[in-house]
């Protein structure tokens, strides 16, 4: 039966023929896929190598295809992309700041989120070292250092990240730092996946305030104040009453 018109889905008949044609004029063609239609219609793909088969005198009478089944292996590669395609669609939208370096510390990542906060947009900071471009100077040991681990494949404790722009502080970032791997496990680079705790900060820098405004108050005050803890041990003691009761 003829190959071609026989076995070939129609789509595909006019480029096997020119690969067909190809090994019959005496060329090798290596690593094409073929698709092919089992009897129940099952697609199967297969790679191949077609080869000039020579008679006697060497002239080419034929052609020679060795083929291996990757039905499979294309199915897990197209799955792979697709884990990968929602990951990447995950690390953009997340409501948290992303960002992620390669082994030598440039940018390869930076969410949505992580460019509201910082006011760097992502075109403006992928390819860029990190430390040197957006870690004010007084962190920029410590964050490598905090990199070094995380590629060194250590885990590494959560760390404080202030996002500044042209001198002013936009945001802090409360960060994780962890290795990030390839397909045979090597190390690539260093995730980075973070909490916007500017908030929090304020609130606490707020308390702290109020905490010392209050201190000062009981100390200065025009009357004598004490305090006492459960104990009945004394916790305050102001001038007015160390004035009057010594």
């Amino acid at each position: 039966k003829h190959l071609v018109n026989s076995f070939i889905h129609l789509d595909y008949r006019s480029s096997v023929s020119e690969v067909l044609q190809n090994a019959l004029m005496g060329k090798d063609v290596a690593n094409f896929e073929l698709p092919l239609f089992t009897k129940g219609g099952q697609r199967r793909e297969i790679l191949l190598n077609a080869t000039p088969r020579r008679g006697d005198d060497g002239s080419v009478i034929g052609v020679l295809g060795v083929g291996q089944d990757i039905t499979e292996l294309n199915q897990q590669r197209t799955e792979a992309l697709r884990i990968a395609d929602d990951l990447g669609r995950i690390i953009e939208t997340a409501n948290a700041p992303i960002f992620g370096v390669d082994i030598h510390g440039q940018v390869t990542e930076w969410n949505l989120k992580l460019a509201e906060l910082s006011h760097f947009s992502k075109d403006y900071a992928m390819g860029k070292p990190l430390v040197s471009n957006f870690v004010t100077e007084g962190l920029q040991a410590s964050v490598s250092h905090v990199l070094l681990r995380a590629l060194n494949g250590e885990h590494t404790p959560s760390f404080e990240l202030p996002l500044v722009k042209d001198g002013e502080q936009k945001a802090v970032v409360l960060l994780n730092a962890t290795t990030r791997r390839g397909p045979n496990h090597e190390v690539i680079g260093v995730i980075c996946v973070g909490q916007d705790i500017t908030q929090i900060n304020a609130m606490a820098a707020e308390q702290q305030r109020i905490a010392d405004d209050l201190a000062r108050l009981i100390d200065s005050a025009n009357a004598p104040i004490f305090g006492v803890d459960p104990r009945g041990m004394v916790t305050e003691w102001n001038r007015k009453a160390a004035e009057l009761l010594g």
